[in-house]
């Protein structure tokens, strides 16, 4: 029964995403809408978002590239480190906890090379995973998409997307801890 379950899963996910990109044209066929044109006005516009957010994103990529050479990181993290220890947040995964509200791709830097010390199934590996699906990079929405349709003033986005953030990395500690703080001792 179970089996049949799974099965019956993975076939409406292998599909679901090539119907949708089936389906969605075809509606619009049908509601009269001229599915081309539209799609070429929307890559335009998708264009000029790209030129004016990239100011935004240099400034984003230069400000952690100096946070990372001063290695203000490694400094933070000797610091702050004994500190998470006692929750269960080993000091190696606090540059992933800075980084990932800043820049995606720089956290993922940062959890390759989590998983090339420490590898993907090591406590640290896993909790860097789960620290990842947590959290959003919190700066980069701010500067990137309210850049781009020009709001100045950010009003509590700001407040609760980092408290937003800290509240995925207590959870990511929290769940790995129960479900995997067995590899602690090991």
């Amino acid at each position: 029964m179970m089996e049949a379950f799974i099965t019956y899963v993975q076939v409406v996910a292998d599909w679901a995403v090539p119907m949708m990109i089936l389906l969605i044209p075809v509606y619009a066929l049908f509601k009269g809408v001229k599915v081309y044109e539209a799609f070429v006005d929307g890559a335009k516009e998708g264009f000029d978002v790209a030129v004016r957010i990239m100011p935004y994103l240099v400034a984003i990529l230069v400000a952690i590239g100096l946070f990372r050479d001063v290695q203000a990181m490694d400094q933070f993290a000797a610091l702050v480190g004994p500190f998470t220890e006692r929750i269960n947040m080993p000091a190696e995964i606090l540059p992933m906890a800075i980084i990932r509200p800043l820049s995606g791709g720089g956290a993922l830097g940062v959890m390759t090379s989590i998983f090339t010390e420490y590898g993907p199934d090591s406590y640290i590996g896993l909790l860097a995973s789960v620290m990842m699906g947590s959290t959003e990079t919190t700066f980069y929405v701010l500067a990137v998409y309210f850049g781009s349709v020009n709001i100045k003033k950010t009003r509590h986005a700001l407040a609760a997307g980092l408290t937003a953030d800290l509240a995925g990395i207590i959870a990511a500690v929290t769940f790995c801890y129960w479900a995997f703080g067995h590899m602690l001792t090991e």
